[in-house]
């Protein structure tokens, strides 16, 4: 089997902290060489940066989460953009929004989202972008974002992670030259609207990955996730496809390392 990526795993997290030797050794054993801890706040960021130092394959983000927003400001700002500079980072995220919960008022949000977008672009670093059911408001947001990036981010502005937003969201994305990530949930029984999308979407532009320690895929739902699964999504979108699995694995490794550079 080819190398696989998994492009969002929050390894950082609780759930991980009594096997995290064995999870990642799990991982390389399926043949997910490389990991992306896309961080939640400051917090996060450290832990990511430090886990990063410690584990070889792991690679950290530095980011607010829209639901960690609700008392963003200059200070707040200025803090992760000292994490932020630091040599290691790959990408800036997840950002976004998120007006499924009501933890930080939407006003809020947009405003640690744009800022966080105008340092991105500063340091010419690609997004990770958490969108759940503010479609609209992501897209116009990015779609603006997008007109004025330095020429390093043209072609490689971030990704949707987690994609799970109507055609039209998906095609609006790719214009603007956004990946789109895919997650245990194309692999559920009643996801065949996801599925369409990910069999419609230039291949080229799709990454996987597990959001772990979420969304497990079939034939595993219900327990925490892991990157050892990401197999399971490689083989489901090679099916999409019709190409085999190895194809896809090449493929969307080749798209990972092209986005982030790794």
């Amino acid at each position: 089997m080819v190398e696989m990526i998994d492009t969002h795993c929050h390894l950082n997290f609780d759930r991980y902290a009594e096997d995290l030797d064995t999870v990642i050794q799990g991982a390389h054993e399926a043949n997910v060489t490389k990991i992306i801890i896309p961080a939640v706040d400051l917090q996060s960021t450290q832990e990511a940066l430090a886990l990063a130092a410690h584990y070889s394959g792991v690679y950290p983000s530095a980011g607010i989460h829209p639901n960690s927003t609700s008392d963003f400001d200059a200070t707040l700002l200025a803090d992760l953009t000292v994490l932020a500079n630091n040599p290691n980072i790959i990408a800036i995220g997840e950002i976004g929004l998120d007006y499924y919960w009501d933890k930080s008022p939407k006003q809020q949000q947009i405003a640690a989202f744009e800022a966080q977008l105008d340092l991105a672009a500063n340091l010419e670093l690609p997004v990770i972008i958490h969108n759940r059911e503010a479609s609209e408001d992501v897209m116009a947001v990015l779609e603006s974002w997008v007109q004025s990036l330095p020429l390093a981010l043209k072609d490689r502005p971030g990704v949707l992670h987690s994609f799970s937003a109507p055609q039209q969201i998906a095609e609006r994305a790719l214009a603007i030259g956004f990946y789109l990530g895919f997650t245990g949930p194309i692999t559920f029984k009643k996801a065949d609207d996801l599925r369409n999308v990910a069999r419609s979407i230039p291949i080229e532009r799709i990454l996987v990955e597990t959001d772990g320690p979420f969304l497990t895929p079939e034939p595993f739902r219900g327990k925490r996730n892991k990157p050892e699964y990401i197999p399971h999504i490689v083989d489901r979108l090679a099916g999409l496809k019709n190409i085999a699995t190895d194809e896809m694995a090449r493929i969307t490794t080749a798209n990972a390392i092209r986005l982030f550079k790794l």
